[in-house]
């Protein structure tokens, strides 16, 4: 088993998500700090190859090995978008509070809200190998924002009748699609 890896995202709200999740599927790895590496353009055309993309320049730029994600909200009445594009939905340099509006406004007044967030994380160390893994976490497009914690899209997605930003921290870190995907990458690792 790894003993330190580097977080392979410049996002803070991811980093520490990661960070939380992993003292708690992967106890006793350690996260690098203090390493740079260049911005990855996540040019994949899926969440697979945008997370192998970004766990293998970081790992290669830094000398450690890296575990990055990528997720998707998936719309079933939107076909399925945004998708790739969850972070994008609202443009270039969308904030999260632009993509949200841009959901909403995408599904109207329509009655069919099921969603889904995909995440794929990837351990890629600096010699090549990589290792995927996959969570998903089923739920449905709220009709207005609620709840303050969290961040991208979890004022807007519900589970259970709550959205994740109306779920306690410690309990979305073990409910959330991030957290199987790490759990999932934890058991392939065993």
């Amino acid at each position: 088993m790894i003993a330190r890896i580097v977080v392979a995202t410049k996002n803070p709200d991811k980093a520490a998500e990661v960070i939380a999740v992993l003292a708690e599927t992967m106890p006793g790895v350690e996260s690098v700090d203090g390493v740079d590496w260049p911005d990855v353009a996540e040019t994949g055309a899926t969440l697979e190859e945008n997370a192998v993309l970004k766990a293998r320049v970081v790992a290669a730029s830094t000398g450690h090995p890296a575990i990055a994600d990528d997720t998707g909200l998936e719309v079933d009445a939107l076909g399925g978008a945004p998708g790739v594009l969850t972070a994008r939905f609202a443009g270039e340099g969308a904030t999260y509070a632009a993509n949200r509006v841009a959901l909403l406004a995408a599904l109207g007044d329509r009655v069919d809200r099921a969603a889904r967030f995909r995440t794929v994380v990837a351990l890629a160390h600096p010699g090549g190998e990589v290792v995927t893994a996959e969570g998903v976490l089923e739920g449905r497009i709220a009709r207005e924002e609620r709840g303050a914690g969290g961040f991208g899209y979890d004022a807007v997605f519900e589970v259970d009748g709550r959205t994740l930003a109306e779920i306690p921290e410690g309990e979305k870190n073990r409910i959330s699609h991030r957290a199987r995907a790490l759990a999932a990458l934890a058991e392939a690792l065993s």
